[in-house]
């Protein structure tokens, strides 16, 4: 199992133009999936890099064997986490995630080992998220959660869909997913 800062990674997301079009190909010569699209998500808070910024994103969450696959892609070129590594039309890994005890923790361990907090955000259903940026040591960000029912739900859920999963309806809306 692949590690970060001394903890599995669950996730590996990349970033993508056309998050449904990379989930659909990606099903279909991965085997991944399915995937569930949540559209436009937008943020109750969000610290990019220490400012405040409006941060809408789309994002596929899919599975790919023991880790959860996320295609994810933002509309437009404002100042964000994303478009500090792609711009709108590139393709590639942008942050591996990894469930932590303490936010906060992680982020000033993360920092002393040179790895600056990139964004510091929470959802509208409030759940904090943040990501260290560890491109300097391992050429990516590092997506850090504190574990909690709306985290264990979303995983649960996506890594369920997957068990037994024929490759039909490979792009699904994230509302069709129980969580």
């Amino acid at each position: 199992m692949m590690r970060v800062f001394g903890r599995p990674v669950v996730q590996l997301a990349i970033h993508a133009p056309d998050i449904e079009a990379a989930a659909r190909e990606s099903a279909a010569s991965m085997g991944w999936g399915p995937f569930f699209v949540a559209r436009d998500i937008r943020l109750k808070r969000c610290l990019h890099r220490g400012a405040p910024r409006s941060f809408v994103h789309s994002s596929a969450y899919g599975q790919g064997g023991d880790i959860m696959i996320e295609w994810i892609s933002q509309p437009d070129d404002a100042p964000s986490v994303l478009r500090d590594a792609y711009d709108a039309g590139q393709t590639g890994l942008h942050h591996a995630a990894i469930i932590v005890d303490d936010l906060d923790a992680f982020l000033a361990e993360a920092a002393q080992k040179g790895c600056p907090t990139a964004l510091d955000a929470e959802t509208d259903f409030g759940l904090r998220f943040a990501m260290a940026d560890a491109r300097a040591a391992i050429g990516l960000f590092v997506e850090a959660y504190e574990r909690g029912p709306i985290l264990d739900g979303l995983y649960n859920s996506v890594r369920a869909a997957a068990q037994g999963w024929d490759g039909a309806d490979p792009v699904r809306e994230m509302t069709a997913l129980r969580t």
